[in-house]
């Protein structure tokens, strides 16, 4: 799914930090564009990167959106970030028929004593699916895995309209 996505244009990965993703969308052979605000991660990422790789700093908190342009994007992944904010931003990014694969911590997550308390990095029961009610959703669970550590997720697979 992501291989015949990424025909479409190149991969998308938001707050990639160190950027397992990146690489493993990159090993693949497929174009990756990684965005993250931090320095090193993306220093220590580009000296692993793989040829199509391409390493991007900037804040994705600024309100300022992508930096790439509307329906550019074969799909977009995005793994223990949340800025609710960027939600229309990743849809206007994302080309007829690309994928967004989106995965992180619900509110549950506060039963565990690690990782996000703060509300603002933390979805409500359900919220994923609204917050890209313009994609078609594929695939949508929320789940505490077993760990260590436990941590309560979300994760969607949506695929925007040709």
């Amino acid at each position: 799914m992501l291989i015949e996505a990424c025909r479409l244009g190149p991969v998308l990965d938001l707050a990639c930090g160190y950027g397992r993703h990146s690489l493993a969308a990159a090993r693949l052979g497929l174009p990756v564009l990684a965005l993250d605000r931090d320095e090193e991660a993306l220093r220590c990422l580009q000296r692993s990167a793989p040829p199509g790789l391409q390493c991007v700093r900037t804040d994705l908190e600024t309100g300022s959106g992508l930096p790439v342009a509307p329906a550019s994007c074969g799909a977009i992944l995005v793994f223990r970030f949340l800025y609710r904010p960027l939600a229309p931003a990743i849809v206007e990014a994302l080309r007829p028929g690309g994928l967004l694969l989106y995965e992180t911590f619900t509110i549950r997550q506060r039963e565990f004593g690690q990782g996000p308390r703060n509300p603002a990095f933390l979805l409500d029961s359900d919220e994923l699916p609204r917050l890209f009610s313009a994609l078609r959703v594929i695939a949508y669970q929320e789940l505490v895995s077993e760990g260590p550590p436990r941590e309560a997720l979300a994760r969607l697979a949506a695929r925007k309209s040709l």
